[in-house]
């Protein structure tokens, strides 16, 4: 079952039906229709069905009789500048797919008089996305071991492509990277703030006056930016194997340790306190996952890179989560999303805020 159900106006046909619409349709099928007879993507109507955990971009699975696709576009308004911004994480995919584990990109639309916002295709993939179960198929105390090495391995390729020969080129800049994050997430929490919360401000100032200055330079790669277990597919069957990564709309050029703080950041360890950021990945304290000591470990052995003190990566990324959160909590609260998860973030904002005020103290 999807863990979101669609809306009655999700939905439309035509875009005069959806003018009657107190709100703005997902999809405009007529239009899409029309678009996908020009890319030769199947044939007669559309089905549809949301897939993933539905907190971020829209994602649907779309059958147009034998063919299957999937379909992402922007959430609903009112969104931050440069947030949702599908294009540009269609190009990333493309680019990437010779080195990473990426679905293919079948089309791009960035016109959107088609179905309302901009959008792309992809390939429909198979397997699971572990987030509070993982299927009997891959599990075990050795799996859960194997599917935390993919996971790092998995990272450790993404890293490792070549962004300048794959195109990517201008994507982003690859000096001033935490610098420029810190002024983005500034001006994010000023846009989706909903009430004061002071150890946003009190943590942003603690990673303005402790960037990291490595001796030499970590060199830049490519950064997914959201990548954690929730956002990864499994084939079922053993040994388990990674076959695809997702999310890629905080993609960019920049520091590879932001992507190794931030998956140590959502992942959970047995000896963690309940509740906070261990809601997110639970499921990583069963016996056979490895510790977060144990993920960098790997990571480190695996890239060639030195990795040292994750204490200034871990802050940022909690940080950025609260921002994000407050971020969706505030369209929940306006009724622009019916994702009922997204109603319950406005304590857990505070918890994470908090958390992160703990990292940047602890030293």
């Amino acid at each position: 079952m999807s863990p979101i159900a669609i809306a009655e106006d999700d939905i439309v046909r035509t875009h005069e039906e959806a003018e009657a619409n107190e709100r703005e349709p997902l999809v405009v099928t007529g239009p899409l229709e029309r678009f996908l007879d020009e890319h030769g993507i199947g044939s007669g109507d559309v089905e549809f069905d949301p897939i993933g955990e539905g907190h971020s971009n829209v994602t649907f699975a779309v059958r147009r009789g034998d063919t299957e696709f999937v379909l992402r576009r922007p959430p609903r308004g009112p969104l931050p500048p440069s947030a949702h911004d599908v294009l540009r994480e269609a190009r990333v995919l493309a680019a990437v797919e010779q080195g990473a584990r990426v679905p293919k990109v079948l089309a791009v639309c960035a016109d959107e008089a088609v179905i309302g916002a901009p959008f792309y295709l992809m390939e429909k993939m198979t397997g699971h996305v572990i987030t509070t179960d993982i299927p009997a198929e891959i599990d075990g105390v050795e799996e859960r071991r194997r599917l935390a090495d993919e996971l790092i391995d998995a990272l450790v390729e993404i890293h490792a492509v070549d962004w300048q020969a794959c195109g990517l080129e201008g994507f982003g800049k690859p000096s001033g990277y935490l610098e420029r994050q810190l002024r983005r997430f500034n001006g994010l929490w000023e846009h989706n703030k909903t009430r004061d919360i002071p150890q946003v401000e009190t943590v942003g100032k603690w990673l303005a006056d402790n960037l990291p200055n490595p001796s030499p330079p970590t060199p830049a790669t490519v950064v997914h930016g959201d990548f954690r277990l929730g956002n990864v597919m499994y084939e079922l069957e053993l040994p388990p194997r990674l076959n695809a990564i997702f999310d890629w709309e905080m993609a960019t050029i920049g520091d590879p340790l932001a992507d190794l703080g931030y998956l140590c950041m959502t992942w959970s360890e047995a000896s963690d306190p309940q509740g906070g950021l261990s809601r997110l990945s639970a499921v990583t304290r069963q016996e056979g996952f490895p510790t977060r000591a144990e993920m960098v470990e790997r990571y480190s052995e695996r890239s060639g890179r030195s990795v040292g003190d994750l204490r200034w990566y871990l802050t940022l990324a909690t940080w950025k989560s609260v921002v994000f959160m407050e971020g969706n909590y505030k369209r929940a609260v306006a009724g622009s999303t019916d994702d009922p998860f997204l109603k319950t973030f406005g304590d857990g904002v505070i918890e994470i805020a908090e958390r992160a005020e703990e990292f940047a103290l602890a030293g």
